[in-house]
């Protein structure tokens, strides 16, 4: 996991005008994006929006209708034989029989690869070495995580999909993800994550794919995606009149959640000073002002809803 692998190309992912149907039903529209070695690419979408098929069709276990998928320069539904040893899949749910003991499981993975991984190491890495006797039905769902985690490491993959990998982790967990997922990145992988937490696609992106509705309707690295959409970002719990604070400061301001309002397209400090001069006239009471780059969340919101119109 921590030595670094020597990949001829620096592109560990190649989608092309993939296309992927189901009866009259189309999933994924004419796709295309790449995705590169020693880099986290996160894929981002609502349900529906196409990013599982795609997913699967880049594993080799859905023939794409149209286009093509290359992994490691290779064919994954034609060529999975030849893939199986160099990439990991960790599956959010499911396909483990009930029984198995966790150590016993993970020792027959890595003697599967022959890649040489470890598997007392690998256990202890992921955080399972007080469960390691006990079977898989009896592991909670972040241990099963975890577990899911582990097998897909086996692999001392050159490329991993990860599905959810901090779904129903705790705090502690959930820093020992990303901090595996680090690793992966810095000795080379092409790391390949699917969540729809995007506080959590914020920590650990360099790459961004946002789809909707079988496209991508956004991507490029979180700085990029969030350039150019600056926003003064304040709390409050006062009735506040938005056409009056939005003609007072020239600017859109708008009710993005409960209590949580944005000035769009500015990071003033003098903005922020009319906007404290008009609470305070209006005897209206804010806090947590805030100014920056919008937040990963406030863009994907925005891009969905733009596609979606």
């Amino acid at each position: 996991m921590s030595s670094a692998l020597h990949a001829s190309e620096n592109v560990g992912l190649s989608v092309s005008h993939l296309v992927i149907k189901y009866g009259d039903i189309t999933a994924v529209d004419h796709v295309s994006f790449t995705a590169q070695a020693g880099r986290v690419t996160v894929i981002l979408g609502p349900n529906g929006a196409g990013k599982t098929s795609t997913i699967e069709a880049c594993e080799g276990f859905l023939a794409p209708t149209a286009g093509s998928v290359q992994v490691l320069g290779l064919d994954p539904f034609l060529e999975r034989k030849q893939l199986n040893r160099q990439m990991g899949i960790m599956l959010q749910e499911g396909g483990i029989y009930p029984s198995a003991r966790v150590a016993e499981l993970v020792r027959q993975y890595c003697a599967l690869y022959g890649n040489g991984v470890d598997a007392d190491v690998l256990i202890s890495r992921v955080g399972l070495q007080s469960v390691a006797s006990t079977t898989y039905r009896r592991l909670s769902g972040g241990e099963k995580q975890r577990l899911s985690l582990a097998l897909a490491l086996a692999a001392r993959p050159h490329i991993i999909f990860l599905d959810e990998p901090t779904s129903g982790i705790d705090v502690n967990g959930r820093d020992l993800v990303r901090s595996i997922i680090r690793e992966l990145r810095d000795a080379g992988c092409c790391v390949i994550v699917a969540t729809h937490e995007l506080d959590e696609a914020e920590r650990i992106a360099d790459d961004v794919l946002i789809f909707h509705r079988g496209n991508v309707v956004a991507s490029g690295t979180l700085d990029e995606l969030r350039s150019g959409r600056e926003e003064i970002r304040f709390r409050s719990t006062s009735r506040i009149d938005l056409h009056s604070l939005s003609t007072t400061l020239g600017l859109p301001v708008e009710q993005t959640r409960l209590h949580e309002f944005t000035v769009a397209g500015t990071s003033d400090a003098r903005v922020i000073v009319q906007l404290t001069d008009w609470a305070k006239a209006n005897n209206v009471d804010i806090g947590d002002i805030g100014a920056g780059s919008q937040r990963l969340d406030d863009v994907f919101r925005r891009l969905t809803a733009e596609s979606a119109s």
